[in-house]
């Protein structure tokens, strides 16, 4: 599904980056940037809502539930699940990391943790993601989401013990540990530490979901052909209890991105290097 406009400034951001790099920044070029005040009365504003206008929020919640399910249903014939048996000794709730390439692509762990636990993932998003406008916006203010500011004070007395007591209670939160999107890039890339330092620190484990991208051949508009996905579901890491949430934190991420770089290296036949070339982008037709 192809959200937004011309992709071709996105594609070169990204293999400005590649050049330079810089595996995590961002691409997209009309996502909202914040001052940090403006972000922390974004998120006010947002947990006010949710509080105090309680039925408000839960008819608005509903239409996005009904949406995001219809939608879901449509993709859903697109994706394949393979190595659900992976998640047998998952008891409670944990942690879900996935590739970010799409708007629309926590469906795909969200067709995983359905199917396998009958439950719907909450999802953690960039305090940005708040203010963003159209359908997107309404989704990420009205389903299951958990607004993440940078800032030591918001992570420890709020977002933690939140995503503690969800993890504690069996629910599943959705984390992009490479943070920004890169739309269709088909390559895993370095995990960032964070969604494995509030594993550690919630005590709950982290369930790796690597997505191969396909290429249809059939066309969904002048730039991109339609895409079906194949998600591979890994080894679930657990945290050591006897070390640091800072030594957690580096071999979780260490064990989830070789874990991805090895999925990646089985789907496409192919070794892993950040060279740039138009195949990496999946879909994208000759211009």
């Amino acid at each position: 599904m192809v959200i937004g406009g011309d992709k071709t400034p996105v594609i070169k951001n990204i293999q400005k980056n590649l050049k330079n790099e810089e595996y995590n920044k961002k691409v997209e070029v009309d996502d909202p940037t914040m001052s940090d005040e403006e972000a922390e009365q974004a998120i006010n504003n947002f947990k006010d809502f949710r509080k105090n206008h309680k039925v408000k929020f839960f008819l608005r919640s509903r239409g996005a539930v009904a949406m995001q399910s219809m939608m879901g249903a449509i993709m859903s014939s697109s994706i394949k699940i393979e190595g659900l048996e992976k998640l047998n000794k998952i008891k409670k709730g944990a942690i879900v990391t996935c590739n970010h390439f799409n708007h629309c692509d926590s469906m795909i762990p969200r067709k995983v943790i359905k199917k396998k636990f009958h439950k719907t993932p909450y999802i953690v998003i960039q305090e940005t993601n708040v203010a963003m406008p159209g359908l997107i916006g309404y989704f990420m203010n009205n389903v299951n989401t958990l607004p993440l500011r940078k800032g030591p004070n918001y992570i420890t007395k709020e977002f933690v013990p939140e995503l503690k007591e969800l993890t504690d209670n069996g629910e599943f939160v959705l984390i992009y540990p490479e943070e920004e999107m890169w739309y269709n890039y088909r390559k895993p890339r370095p995990c960032k530490r964070g969604s494995y330092m509030f594993a550690a620190m919630a005590k709950a484990p982290v369930v790796p979901i690597f997505v191969e991208i396909i290429d249809t051949g059939k066309k969904d508009n002048d730039q991109f052909n339609l895409l079906k996905f194949v998600a591979h579901v890994l080894d679930p890491i657990y945290p050591d209890e006897h070390k640091s949430v800072k030594e957690n934190s580096k071999e979780m991420a260490a064990k989830d991105y070789a874990q991805r770089v090895e999925a990646y290296e089985k789907a496409y036949g192919k070794k892993l290097d950040y060279s740039f070339s138009k195949d990496d982008i999946a879909g994208l037709r000759e211009s």
